[in-house]
């Protein structure tokens, strides 16, 4: 019965303070996970409603960026496709001075032969161009390319480039005939012709690359809009976060004395009936 009068079963102050200890301390780590990864919430038990918003931002952040990678890519092609082009037309702009000169009255049939056999090798030289201009083993412009490039996060949003063949058959001049004076001149308005034929596919090509261009600007708007948003939502406020886990170790430390303080009250309460 004695034993019973000089004992303190429960310590109800130092319990209280274990328990703000515990929350103070559970505090402070979330603090800390914060200015250790950068952000504001780093799970759904955090922030429910901000954790889904943020990570629906991440997604479509990264569907811009997969996207604005993809016109990149687009303009790559075109701009491989547009040199090749280029080459052939200056090409092309020879074959008519060639033409020109073999219609000339005054010259022989030797003279021009040897003009023809020039003309082939050029024309044969647009062939080899036509035939190396690939892109990711795919041949530019052959005629054959036409692809649909995703330029946007949503399925709809595409832009379908079909580039035009540059051969010498399409281009009609792959049986021009400069050994006779009429047929330098009908060379001539062929070659003429194909000038015009290989400017359009430029001009549509160039097109292609204007709205591509606007895309590409675009896109980089919306991801950095974006991204800011998300940042905004998601982020740690780094001097926020360090303000308050020095409040909170304050607080810590002011819980630990008065658990000290606590945990010996007993004894002295013990030390009055001895």
């Amino acid at each position: 019965m004695g034993a019973d009068l000089t004992r303190i079963n429960t310590n109800i102050p130092a319990l209280q303070n274990v328990d703000i200890l515990s929350r103070v301390s559970d505090q402070i780590a979330k603090h800390q996970l914060r200015l250790a990864t950068g952000k504001r919430i780093n799970s759904a038990a955090e922030d429910p409603a901000g954790y889904m918003l943020s990570r629906g931002l991440e997604s479509r952040r990264r569907g811009l960026q997969v996207a604005l990678d993809n016109v990149s890519n687009a303009q790559n092609i075109l701009d491989v496709a547009e040199g090749a082009y280029a080459n052939i037309m200056d090409i092309l702009q020879t074959l008519k001075e060639k033409a020109t000169q073999a219609a000339d009255g005054s010259l022989n049939s030797t003279q021009r032969a040897a003009i023809d056999g020039q003309v082939s090798a050029l024309i044969t030289e647009i062939d080899d161009i036509v035939n190396n201009t690939t892109f990711n083993d795919n041949t530019l412009i052959d005629g054959s390319f036409d692809t649909a490039f995703q330029t946007g996060e949503k399925g709809s949003e595409q832009l379908q480039v079909s580039l035009g063949a540059a051969d010498s058959a399409s281009l009609g001049i792959d049986s021009i005939d400069l050994t006779t004076a009429n047929g330098a001149s009908t060379a001539i308005s062929t070659i003429t012709t194909a000038i015009d034929n290989l400017a359009q596919k430029m001009r549509t090509l160039g097109e292609y690359k204007v709205r591509l261009q606007s895309k590409q600007s675009n896109l980089s708007v919306a991801i950095t809009n974006t991204e800011a948003v998300r940042s905004t939502l998601e982020d740690a406020d780094f001097a926020r976060e360090q303000t308050e886990v020095m409040k909170l170790q304050i607080l810590q430390q002011t819980s630990l004395t008065s658990l000290t303080q606590a945990n010996a009250a007993p004894q002295l309460v013990l030390q009055m009936f001895r």
